[in-house]
């Protein structure tokens, strides 16, 4: 028998065995979180100003009068939201003479803001200014280590098993995450960021696995968002931990040492017996089953496995989606719309702290927005449809994002809310969760790996430029800075739901197993013509029968 039914009507979906296993398997989640937005804060940018040369003592905070005359006499005044405020980056030269036009330098020394944080990565290393790019630079190498390490963890993981590979994510999750709270210098921080965003998402990938596989297809659904709530609890916790520890290499520290524990799968946790099956080990795969039919209390037939348990069909490669003009339109707007939403996703985290507000209030309201998208999928997704939902998310957080420029051009700063809720409404809009689903359900089943593991691929690609667009306010500085990067967000989103439009809906459809079936998915026209081609094959075969 097929090993799906052997889950789905023996051994049960979602029974005892598995759901110990699978609150196991979702550890590696919340960890994954805890690291993969903290450089929300541990790069975080604090208010700055070039430090008083030949000042020692030199702080953010006016120490007095005496103080504060040193400053005007040393720091020029800029005009932000038609407010006056100190010039960041730029220091009277020496010697030059008093007036309204005396010229200013940058500066290559500064002082920061220690009321939220005491320190930052960016403050140790002055990513400020004319080195405000290394922090895009920084974000966008853990964004390629995130590339490079789902592409890896998938060999590793089918070549040796998803529980050698899942250790082995621990076990380099622990080293980065803890070198990177040590790192004496720039290039050692970026080394250690890129394996740790590969062992994060490694961890996320190899568990993600393994639940899909214990578990039967009547709950996948069902096991997938729960697995990824656990990743926005991750998100939640590194806020929470940021609040209450404002020195990042504690922070770095808190959020990595205690990776440690995962290293207990070792003794709880079993390989995953459809792997086992697939690599002739069948005795293996069969005591471990035996052993979740005997928790769950109930009972296996005596013969599990023949040749046909694990027959996925003939199998075909990716590119067979790109030779029908058909799919190959349906497979662009597919993995677009995976490098768009990735992109907005990370690019509104990142952007959090340029907005109004505390930082801490903004990135949790955010993860609730995250939450909510996520609690919404899990309820409507089977009722309005998943071309419906996604289409509708994507319009409503590009026009959101679009909306921003509104308030930041036209208001002053109480209209800033505005502006934040807006973003969070963008946040909204950019929920994974449907794309997902939507794009599983529309590769036929020969290709579905390879088509999820493309279209992610994509969006990693987008999660890489995503630092660089939120970094685009400082190239454009003035006013129109703050809304550049939503409007880019929201432009992109915006396209990608109308595109989005041009793909077939699934909610309740048969789902295509070959090519084949995938070219005439959703097309009414074709399914017409190839059932009126099949009925006039079997007229005519049936008068030459009557003739004969």
């Amino acid at each position: 028998m097929k090993f799906d039914v052997i889950l789905e009507d023996h051994l049960g979906p979602f029974g005892t065995f598995q759901k110990r296993i699978f609150l196991l398997l979702c550890m590696p989640a919340l960890f994954a979180g805890l690291q993969l937005l903290s450089h929300v804060f541990t790069l975080n940018v604090p208010k700055h100003r070039c430090a008083l040369p030949g000042i020692s003592n030199d702080t953010f905070t006016i120490q007095g009068p005496h103080h504060e005359l040193l400053l005007n006499a040393t720091i020029p005044w800029t005009i932000e939201k038609g407010i006056s405020v100190r010039d960041p980056c730029r220091i009277f030269k020496e010697n030059s003479p008093m007036g309204k036009n005396r010229s200013a330098q940058e500066c290559h020394a500064w002082v920061y803001d220690k009321s939220i944080f005491k320190n930052t990565d960016v403050t140790e290393l002055n990513m400020v200014c004319s080195n405000s790019s290394l922090r895009a630079l920084t974000n966008s190498i853990l964004f390629v280590g995130l590339l490079c390490g789902s592409i890896i963890s998938g060999i590793i993981s089918d070549l040796y098993g998803r529980k050698h590979a899942l250790l082995s994510a621990v076990a380099l999750h622990l080293g980065s995450g803890i070198g990177t709270a040590f790192s004496p210098n720039f290039m050692a921080f970026v080394i250690f960021r890129f394996f740790n965003g590969a062992s994060s998402i490694a961890l996320l990938i190899s568990s993600f696995v393994f639940v899909m596989e214990l578990v039967g297809p009547s709950k996948r659904t069902l096991a997938g968002i729960i697995n990824k709530l656990f990743w926005c609890l991750g998100l939640f916790m590194v806020g929470g931990l940021a609040y209450l520890i404002p020195d990042w290499h504690h922070l770095q520290l808190a959020i990595s040492a205690p990776v440690v524990l995962l290293f207990g799968f070792y003794c709880f946790v079993p390989e995953s017996p459809r792997w086992l099956l697939s690599r002739g080990r069948e005795k293996e795969a069969e005591k471990i089953l035996r052993q979740a039919a005997h928790v769950n209390g109930s009972t296996l037939p005596d013969v599990l496995f023949d040749q046909d348990t694990l027959d996925n069909g003939p199998p075909a490669k990716i590119t067979e989606m790109f030779k029908s003009p058909v799919l190959l339109i349906r497979t662009l707007i597919i993995f677009f719309n995976w490098f768009v939403i990735i992109m907005v996703f990370y690019g509104l985290a990142l952007n959090v702290d340029d907005l109004v507000g505390d930082i801490f209030l903004n990135y949790t309201i955010g993860n609730i927005a995250e939450v909510t998208a996520i609690v919404l999928c899990l309820f409507l997704l089977d009722k309005l449809g998943r071309k419906v939902l996604h289409c509708g998310n994507m319009l409503l957080g590009g026009t959101a994002c679009l909306a921003t420029i509104v308030p930041i051009m036209y208001g002053g700063q109480e209209d800033e809310w505005i502006t934040a809720t807006l973003a969070m409404i963008g946040r909204f809009g950019a929920t994974d969760c449907i794309i997902y689903i939507f794009s599983a359900e529309l590769f036929p089943t020969v290709v579905r790996n390879s088509g999820i593991g493309s279209s992610s691929f994509s969006g990693r690609v987008g999660a890489i430029i995503s630092p660089h667009i939120v970094s685009l306010g400082a190239v454009v500085g003035g006013d129109f800075s703050k809304a550049v990067p939503l409007a880019v967000f929201g432009s992109l989103s915006e396209v990608a739901g109308i595109l989005a439009l041009w793909l077939p809906e699934t909610m309740h459809k048969e789902l295509p197993e070959s090519i084949n079936d995938a070219k005439h998915f959703g097309n009414k026209m074709s399914h017409h013509m190839d059932h009126t081609d099949e009925s006039k094959v079997q007229g005519d075969n049936q008068t030459s029968s009557e003739q004969g």
